[in-house]
């Protein structure tokens, strides 16, 4: 058998160092990949001569011990094959093969994910999952809450670089019970991980529309410490200009990202830093009446975990802090004309952990202290003292609230059933509600080797934003009295793993209560304003289904078409819009959604992998005065990659296909966007 220039990660991978750690919140489902939605067999750096033919040769068997894998989709750690969610996992190799340059670009191959992109190249992207709103998931960085209570539109500005990523982790349908409030429809794990050798990667890129991108980091590693920096900058001229004909789409932004660890004897500890700003043209982002929007965003996090190394008793506790600076333009530069907005949020989080074995199981129980502040131009009551604002202007309102919650999980693990059960209790300064609880329960069976049978159970509960409760000025009107929202969630599913081939099936049923949306009604006329609103119920019927064949193993030979995967996604609501109201989130959604992806061996060390996605979603927009329903389009991408050990090259295309589409309201996104760049690594 020919040698690979870059190994091919099994999909029974172990991540043994990592197993435990309080980031590797879905460990389980990391592996779930496998018979997930995601592209799996990408190339990552490797020394050729390190890929052994026996490697090769245990496929099989590794395949197997998946089910042995300890993962944590629950409160605590448990194998993938009593594991009763559903994950997708996108890791380092995914992360290299397909066309992407963002981690929003990225998720856009998850079939059970919703991106919806205003700008290019993920200068602002709204996530979702299963029809749910971008509000309404969980974002983590190490396991660790960043979520933006101002807004959700900037959650995805991570400090990292996409070349730093570990792995991608979405965890589908509600987990109160796991991560509190905010995760009403799943949750996204974004894991970075240092180098545990030690070493630097430079990389560099340019393509179409004055792109370019520039980055790397280094590591330093030794016994039981290591550290890593990083850093990246990119920026972009944008595909579109306004009406006075000047750019309107055109961003900067840079990044910096810092990561420790020491294992002690008794416990390990990881600890990390980041910082990103990022400037760009928000063109129509906002409101189709201004050509020519701008906005400056700065973000900062900081954390530090733990984790005891007991058998019996295991204590992980961390510490967290997230702090986001904005400021939007409605027009661009001229404060004069309409007045800035400023907005700083800043939340503080505790996390204590405890996890207990007995013969009856393992239990889960802890306590988790968040509290979130802004200080704004627009959103909130009255400060009794204004304070200064960054550039200019003043904050003169604000508001604070904190959120304290309790859980409890006991979990039975047998050899082929698998019992988690638990509840949290929450309670919420924002709200006048004492204590509510949100139980669920998760349950599978493995009634024979390549066979799995699960069913879960689970609710969860979410806060207004900020933005939701004060935002009225230029034609939005918020109520600052909505209620949470809550959800109740069914859900089951077929699991079917063998080396050759992976698929999955499930269906599942949404109950929401109080969904928050911003709506227009048009009966009021062309300037009516978008309002805040509870919509008191919206059921969800949804249904998902992936196929991966693996040609290898299925052809028991290296074949030149690697892998195949096929996966499609159905959801539908029982609420729509009326006739004459416009819905700006909850009530727009992907009713359907199709990827298809491969990876092929095309010649020597040359690599390419191809993905196609459909898409169809229901709602509508405005037009020239007129309303128009979303048309249905399909896109192309495609990488090209020649791999070496220390060097990698490639050219890549997004739309190949040159569509004209809409993804958010009337912003067109732009067609054929070509690229092309280097990475090396050096190794110490």
């Amino acid at each position: 058998m020919k040698k690979e220039n870059f190994k091919r990660r099994s999909c029974a991978v172990r991540f043994k160092h990592f197993s435990h750690r309080p980031y590797a919140v879905f460990m389980s489902l990391k592996k779930e990949i496998t018979i997930g939605v995601l592209p799996v067999a990408m190339l990552a750096f490797a020394n050729v001569d390190s890929v052994s033919a026996q490697t090769e040769n245990h496929r099989r068997e590794q395949l197997y011990e998946l089910e042995e894998v300890e993962v944590t989709g629950t409160r605590v750690p448990m194998t993938v094959g009593q594991a009763a969610r559903m994950v997708t996992v996108l890791d380092r190799d995914d992360i290299a093969a397909v066309p992407a340059q963002s981690v929003n670009d990225l998720l856009k191959y998850a079939v059970g994910v919703d991106v919806r992109q205003r700008g290019d190249m993920g200068v602002q992207t709204d996530i979702s999952i299963r029809g749910g709103t971008f509000d309404q998931i969980t974002i983590l960085l190490n396991g660790i809450n960043i979520c933006n209570p101002q807004t959700g539109h900037n959650a995805a500005d991570f400090p990292v670089d996409i070349s730093e990523i570990e792995r991608i982790e979405v965890l589908e349908g509600p987990a109160g019970r796991v991560y509190g409030t905010s995760s009403l429809v799943g949750a996204i794990n974004i894991v970075i991980r240092p180098d545990p050798h030690g070493g630097a990667e430079l990389h560099a890129g340019s393509g179409s529309y004055g792109f370019f991108s520039g980055g790397g980091h280094v590591s330093l590693a030794k016994g039981a410490s290591g550290n890593q920096i990083s850093g990246s900058f990119s920026r972009s001229d944008g595909f579109s200009r306004n009406g006075a004909g000047r750019l309107n789409g055109d961003f900067k932004q840079g990044k910096v990202f810092y990561q420790g660890r020491y294992a002690y004897e008794s416990a390990d500890v990881q600890w990390h830093a980041g910082f990103t700003q990022k400037d760009y043209g928000a063109n129509t982002f906002y409101s189709a009446k201004y050509d020519d929007q701008f906005e400056h965003t700065r973000r900062y996090l900081a954390a530090v975990q733990a984790e005891t190394k007991g058998e019996t008793y295991q204590f992980r506790p961390s510490v967290y802090w997230n702090r986001s600076e904005d400021r939007f333009e409605l027009v661009r530069g001229r404060p004069e004309k309409v007045p800035f907005n400023h907005h700083r949020t800043d939340v503080y989080g505790l996390n204590l952990n405890n996890t207990l074995k007995t013969f009856l199981g393992k239990t889960a129980f802890g306590a988790e202290f968040r509290n979130e502040g802004v200080v704004s131009t627009t959103l909130g009551d009255p400060l009794r003292f204004p304070r200064p604002a960054p550039g200019g202007g003043e904050y003169t309102v604000g508001l604070n609230r904190t959120n304290l919650s309790f859980h409890l999980e006991h979990n039975v693990l047998l050899k082929r059933f698998t019992l988690s059960a638990g509840v949290i209790a929450v309670k919420n300064t924002g709200n006048e509600m004492g204590f509510r609880f949100y139980p669920g329960a998760d349950a599978s069976w493995q009634f024979a080797r390549d066979w799995k049978l699960y069913a879960s159970f689970n609710t969860s509960l979410r806060m207004p934003t900020f933005t939701e409760l004060y935002y009225s000025v230029e034609g939005y009107k918020a109520d600052k009295y909505l209620k949470p929202e809550e959800m109740k969630a069914y859900e089951a599913g077929l699991k079917y793993l063998t080396p050759a081939i992976r698929g999955t099936v499930s269906i599942y049923h949404y109950r929401g209560t109080n969904l928050i949306d911003w709506i227009k009604d048009l009966s009021e006329g062309a300037d009516a304003p978008w309002q805040s609103v509870n919509h008191t119920k919206v059921n969800t019927t949804g249904v998902e289904t992936s196929l991966n064949i693996d040609f290898d193993e299925l052809l028991h030979r290296r074949s030149w078409v690697r892998d195949l995967k096929l996966s499609y996604a159905y959801i539908n609501q029982d609420k729509e819009s009326g006739r004459n109201v416009q819905s700006r989130y909850a009530l727009e959604y992907l009713r359907h959604k199709v990827v298809a992806q491969t990876s092929l061996r095309v010649w020597n060390r040359l690599n390419l992998h191809v993905s196609y996605r459909w898409q169809e979603r229901t709602g509508n927009y405005e037009q020239n005065g007129a309303m128009r329903p979303y048309e249905p389009y399909s896109l192309l991408d495609a990488r090209l990659s020649w791999d070496m050990p220390s060097c990698r090259l490639y050219a890549e295309a997004n739309n190949i296909l040159d569509k004209t589409y809409y993804d958010y309201g009337n912003i067109p996104q732009p067609g054929i966007w070509i690229r092309a760049g280097a990475a090396w690594r050096i190794k110490w």
